[in-house]
């Protein structure tokens, strides 16, 4: 829409002190003092000319340039005594003025402007009417207006100092001009028409003479047709009529039915507080001015300063503190009775009271009336306001009428039949005697039953008898003769109430583009416009109300008088009954109206009607009501001036432009016709029971929720029409004030309604592209969005459950709405309430979907045992298959799927399952987290997986290895694709690797020994207190990183021998030894190892003894008691002797191999360790010593060997019976003898050697001559 801009917007820019703007008039000699004739027009040149009276009967005329060209101002004087044109550039002295007496001063001036002349007419004190012509400065006529007076010999002899001038011209019919002629006792309206003759010459033509009461008139206005007066009666009341003084021969004058003032007491009763009472009478719109009370705001606190640019709103809260705050300063008392503060308060607010009512009175005294010739708008300038003046409709007009002037209207002007016109006048007659007779707490009767939601026909039934019972002056007796002068007086009521009654079959049409020559977009725009129409629609409202509850008042009469009453020509009519029950909904309508039009709009903030515009842009309504804030204004906005300048205007302004009728396009920009059409479209978007639902609308997108609540209270109980719409309105205003539940009661009761109302048919149009159910369906889906945004889930549910219902043959429908249901139970911890839902949804994709929602949000609300204990039946799978998707996806140290498939296979004692999934869980750990709790959790894994298979029966304790390098095919994934796009192949179904419970186990042990080995490491690194972190940073920081950089190695866990071989090297060898047995690994090198820590403890200083005493700790030395002396060098030779003891082996393998270490490093051979070997194999330890050249102890040993066999000290190397003729055959290991005899041959250099040689030699001779002995003696014995 496009700005128009205010003729008035720049000027505040203007410079008024600039010579060209402005002239200054010097009080001298020459202009009249104390005249308030002026005139004032504007030249075809854009001159400024000022009319003034002269002090000798002339007339001033004052010219200012044009505002955009230089120039001085200049004065021309038209006198009658010359023609010559004077200009003057300042003020003539009196001395060459011509002589006038003060008869022809003139006392009202008027200018018709012509293309280049202008007439001004001057009525002057000698009662004489001239036209002077301003470009020829020339008289062009005079005329004697007592000629038109009936009587003027007093009126001629007295100067006609009220006398009133006013024109109006018609491009049809030319220049008519007005004149008042005011005589002490009575005035006299005269009406001319200007006629010109041939050579310039003028008179006027008498056109009517209108007589008037002694009323003082202030000021009238004139049109080609019309007369419009102001006037002050005897009483200082405002008076205004009009009179048409063409037409009406009879001269009777039009009453204006003005606003009356405020009542002069505020009655409060006692069951009222006064405070309350009299806040809610000031504060109504239109009551008082924002002027008038913050005047009598001044007064009441004795010239108190206080700010004078209050809002609505704050001059409300400083009443408020400055009646309390006098009241309480006067109250000296400390303790008072009830009754007695009611009485003070009610005092000093009726002070306040009379202090507004006297400014109030002040500032609504008209100063002047104001008629536009173009647009026919007739307005009162008053001192504090601007009044406009509005046509009345028949029915307020008649109502309103005073008697006598009823009895003289034109039957005819009512209706066009004249008996009905007849009937329908003595009809209302009858109502204003009911009216005129019903007292204040009569008619307060009717108010509390409208408030109250009871009958209005009760209410009138108890009025008529009070009436009856208080009739005194026989108001009945006249009421029901005037009943008899009515020729059908039921026909006359149903005439009356089609007049009032606005329901319409259909909606009135929606706004349309407001097209046409002019900007009708901001036609009625303003606030003053929006007053203006909105009062006038309160204005009638309260009128026909009361004439609805008089007309109620007369119905139960006319039912308690029974069928004589209602005998009309011998024939019986109808029963009022019925116009009874039509006349209810109507007077509750404009009680409604009437409430609606003195109801204020809150002012929202823009958070809340941001937060309203996302609910209604849900509910998809956010185009069709206003939503933005509110403009201020200077006085209280009513929620009917709301809803005409946000929504009705656009209506309204664009049905009465669009309309076919050539006569209304004539007439649009006539006052008259205009507004009386803006109210009576206007009234239908109001109307209660008509199918729109504008207002109502309004209201929601306005965020007046308060005031909606009471209007639709007011409503529900008697109109039927838009009862669905009504109630959602009213579910929408619990729904913001937090009472979610009375909001779902309504939405509810709204959906029996769907498909039948506009506003629902509306709210359920279906979205470009979305599934169309049925429409309550549709509503019940707009509705849980609308409760899903506001944040009200278990509403949600239950209004789910109930379209579920609605939605039984739609299976669509009822996939959307469960899982809805699932997705709000999920939300509010409702587990089992959410998987009953989700088993019931019959969507399969949906249902996924949900299965999938819940498994990980129970898994993040760590709710385990709910996951792990639903049934879920037929759906088995599924889950089994998103717990495992999510383990395989996600780090496995953050999150326990792995442990909840576990347990979730147990509770249904799926062992196999339980254990293949516990066993992947423990190979991926050992792949995936290198840390010392990676290593803790996959020993837990495997030893949880061999417990399952235990439980298993024996056949079918075995699992199928999971995949190596955690490549899973999950469902949903993407495939893959090459470099160019293209998917990859699959690869090959890889080969089945079946392991059984010996495999678990053996790896349960194996992840047991890496756990311990990384233990014993970290305390190790601990006690010895070398500074170094023992975990958690690089593991290659120190010992214990290295250690685990061999167990956690990136390519996988290590192997049972790399374990064997760090357990050595940690000195776990009671570990070491159990792991080789689990893996059936040789010992030999666990025997080098602890027999390489024995050389290296021979060998070491004082560390590492003491970091020997740690791995020693950590095995299980024999339970031989030790004393305090022994080291740490010969606790590790013990365990040594101790595991060969154990652990014997074939060959005598294990001590072959510790004593080749201690050989090949140097070390001498404990005694201990060389009996030992001298049991088990005493060659091999002669092969040994030759192998590392130890010769002397080789014959000492060879010697030693010989003599056992011989006998002597045979049980120490293992011979159970020595040489003998009756013993076993016996050997002696001669390849090595040979060879150690060899070995000291060659060093014969050596006197040593040959002694050794020899004694070597000798034994070996002796040996064979006794075994040469026994053989013999054997062989003697056979």
């Amino acid at each position: 829409e496009s700005q128009v801009q205010s003729v008035f917007t720049d000027i505040g820019k203007i410079n008024f002190r600039d010579p060209s703007n402005y002239c200054l008039i010097p009080s001298v000699p020459g202009l009249a003092p104390n005249s308030v004739a002026s005139a004032a027009w504007l030249s075809s040149d854009g001159e400024a000319l000022f009319a003034l009276p002269s002090a000798t009967g002339g007339i001033f005329v004052l010219r200012l340039p044009p505002h955009d060209a230089p120039g001085t101002p200049s004065v021309v004087e038209l006198k009658q005594s010359s023609v010559v044109q004077r200009f003057l550039t300042g003020w003539m002295p009196t001395a060459i003025r011509g002589d006038c007496g003060p008869s022809d001063l003139p006392v009202s001036l008027s200018v018709h402007c012509l293309d280049h002349d202008a007439f001004l007419f001057a009525l002057c004190q000698d009662h004489k009417l001239r036209m002077w012509s301003y470009k020829d400065q020339t008289c062009l006529m005079v005329a004697d207006l007592l000629e038109f007076v009936p009587v003027s010999r007093d009126l001629r002899l007295a100067a006609g100092t009220g006398h009133r001038l006013r024109l109006a011209f018609s491009p049809a019919l030319g220049l008519y001009l007005g004149v008042y002629l005011h005589a002490p006792k009575r005035g006299q309206f005269c009406v001319f028409q200007l006629v010109s003759t041939e050579s310039n010459r003028y008179s006027l033509d008498h056109v009517s003479s209108l007589f008037c009461s002694q009323e003082t008139l202030v000021d009238f206005a004139l049109t080609s047709s019309e007369i419009w007066a102001l006037w002050h009666n005897e009483e200082n009341q405002t008076v205004v009529k009009y009179i048409n003084f063409e037409q009406n021969v009879a001269g009777q004058w039009n009453q204006v039915f003005m606003q009356p003032l405020p009542e002069e007491e505020v009655t409060v009763r006692h069951d009222q507080d006064p405070r309350e009472t009299y806040l809610e009478y000031i504060f109504m719109p239109g009551r008082f001015t924002h002027a008038a009370i913050q005047k009598a705001l001044q007064i009441f606190s004795q010239g108190a300063e206080r700010d004078l640019d209050l809002t609505w709103d704050e001059l409300k809260r400083e009443v408020t503190l400055a009646v309390e705050s006098e009241f309480h300063s006067s109250v000296t008392e400390y303790e008072c009775s009830l009754d007695e503060f009611w009485q003070l308060q009610v005092e000093f607010w009726s002070k306040f009271y009379a202090c507004c009512l006297q400014y109030q009175e002040a500032l609504s005294r008209p100063l002047a009336l104001h008629l536009n010739p173009y647009t026919g708008m007739v307005c009162l300038l008053k001192k504090g306001s601007l009044s406009f003046l509005m046509p009345c409709s028949v029915v307020d007009h008649l109502y309103l009428l005073s008697n006598e002037h009823l009895l003289t209207e034109d039957d005819a002007a009512v209706f066009d039949d004249l008996e009905m016109s007849r009937d329908v006048v003595c009809l209302v007659q009858c109502l204003r005697l009911i009216g005129e007779s019903v007292s204040t707490d009569m008619a307060f009767l009717m108010e509390m039953a409208c408030s109250r939601l009871q009958p209005p026909e009760k209410a009138a039934e108890q009025i008529l008898e009070d009436l009856i019972a208080n009739d005194t002056e026989n108001v009945m007796e006249e009421i029901h003769s005037k009943l008899q002068e009515i020729r059908n007086p039921i026909h006359a009521m149903g005439v009356l109430i089609r007049e009032m009654d606005y329901e319409m079959d259909a909606d009135m049409e929606r706004a349309q583009p407001l097209l046409g020559r002019m900007n009708l977009a901001q036609l009625l725009g303003s606030s003053t416009a929006a007053a203006v129409v909105c009062s006038g629609v309160a204005r009638m409202a309260t009128t026909r109300f009361l004439v609805c509850r008089d007309l109620l008042v007369l119905q139960q009469l006319l039912l308690r008088l029974g069928e004589p009453a209602l005998l009309a020509g011998g024939q019986l009519l109808p029963s009022p009954q019925d116009l009874l029950h039509r006349t209810c909904p109507l007077l509750l309508s404009y009680y409604l109206i009437r409430w609606a039009s003195g109801c204020l709009a809150a002012d929202v903030p823009v958070d809340t009607l941001e937060s309203n515009l996302q609910h209604l842009s849900v509910l998809e309504l956010a185009d069709t009501t206003a939503i933005t804030p509110h403009k201020l204004v200077s006085g209280p906005q009513t929620i009917v001036e709301l809803f005409f300048q946000e929504v009705a205007r656009k209506h309204i302004v664009s049905r009465l432009f669009s309309q076919p009728s050539a006569s209304l396009a004539e007439t649009s920009l006539n006052w008259p016709h205009l507004i009386t059409a803006i109210v009576a479209d206007f009234l239908p978007l109001l109307w209660p029971s008509n199918p729109g639902f504008l207002f109502p609308e309004c209201l929601m997108g306005s965020c007046q929720y308060t005031q909606l609540q009471e209007y639709i209270r007011l409503l529900q109980p008697w109109c039927h029409v838009n009862m669905g719409s009504c109630c959602f309105m009213m579910g929408r205003c619990h729904l913001v004030m937090g009472e979610g539940h009375k909001a779902l009661d309504c939405f509810c009761q709204a959906a029996s309604e769907v498909g039948r109302e506009e506003f629902l048919d509306r709210l359920i149009q279906a979205e470009e592209g979305e599934m169309v159910s049925t429409p309550r369906l549709q509503y019940y889906n707009k509705v849980l969005r609308l409760l899903d945004m506001v944040g009200l889930p278990e509403l949600v549910i239950q209004l789910a459950t109930l379209a579920i219902m609605e939605a039984a043959d739609d299976w669509r429908s009822q996939a959307t709405l469960r899982t809805c249901i699932f997705k709000h139970h999920l939300d509010l911890g409702h587990n089992s309430e959410a998987y009953v839902a989700l088993t019931q949804n019959p969507d399969p994709s949906r249902q996924l979907d949900c299965l999938r929602q819940l498994v990980v949000v129970l898994c993040e609300r760590s709710q385990l045992q709910d996951l792990v204990e639903f049934p879920f039946i037929n759906l088995h799978n599924e889950v089994v298959g998103i717990i495992e998707s999510h383990a395989r996806a996600v780090d496995l140290m953050t999150h326990n799927y792995y442990e909840l498939l576990y347990a979730f296979h147990v509770y249904r004692h799926n062992y196999r399952k339980a254990g293949t999934v516990m066993f992947e869980y423990g190979m991926r750990l050992g792949r995936e987290v290198r840390t010392l709790r990676g290593l803790q959790k996959q020993g837990h894994c495997f030893l949880a997986a061999v417990n399952c298979l235990r439980l298993i029966r024996p056949e079918y304790a075995w699992i199928v290895q999971p995949a190596a390098g955690a490549v899973y095919e999950r469902p949903g994934a993407s495939p893959k694709r090459s470099h160019d796009g293209e998917c990859t192949a699959v690869p090959a179904t890889r080969k089945i690797e079946i392991l059984e419970l010996k495999d678990l186990e053996k790896e349960c042990v194996l992840a047991q020994i890496r756990l311990a080995l990384v233990q014993h490491d970290l305390s190790t690194a601990a006690v010895a207190g070398r500074g170094q972190v023992p975990w958690g940073g690089s593991h290659g920081a120190g010992p214990v990183g290295r250690v685990l950089n061999h167990i956690l190695c990136p390519a996988g866990s290590s192997t049972p021998e790399e374990t064997a071989a760090l357990l050595v090297r940690a000195g776990l060898f009671d570990t070491a030894l159990s792991l080789c047995h689990t893996f059936q690994l040789p010992l030999a090198p666990i025997f080098e190892g602890l027999a390489f820590k024995c050389i290296k403890l021979q060998l070491g200083g004082e560390a590492a003894q003491a970091e020997a005493w740690d791995w020693l700790a950590a095995n299980q030395l024999s339970a031989l008691v030790t004393t305090k002396e022994c080291s740490a060098t010969d606790e590790a030779w013990r365990l040594l002797s101790s595991y060969l003891e154990r652990y014997p082996a074939p060959n005598s393998l294990y001590h072959r191999c510790v004593i080749s270490k201690l050989l090949a490093h140097g070390i001498p051979l404990p005694t201990w360790l060389i009996n030992s070997y001298k049991k088990v194999d005493a060659a091999e330890l002669l092969r040994l010593y030759l192998n590392y050249d130890l010769l002397e102890e080789a014959v000492d040993l060879v010697l030693e060997y010989i003599d056992a066999v011989l006998g002597k000290g045979h049980q120490y190397f293992g011979i159970e019976l020595p040489l003998s003729a009756t013993a076993a055959a016996v050997w002696l290991p001669y390849t090595a003898i040979d060879q150690l005899l060899q070995a000291l041959s060659e060093s014969a250099g050596s006197q040593q050697s040959q002694g050794l040689y020899q004694r070597v030699r000798d034994k070996v001779q002796h040996y064979q001559e006794r075994v040469s002995a026994a053989t013999r003696d054997r062989l003697y014995r056979h």
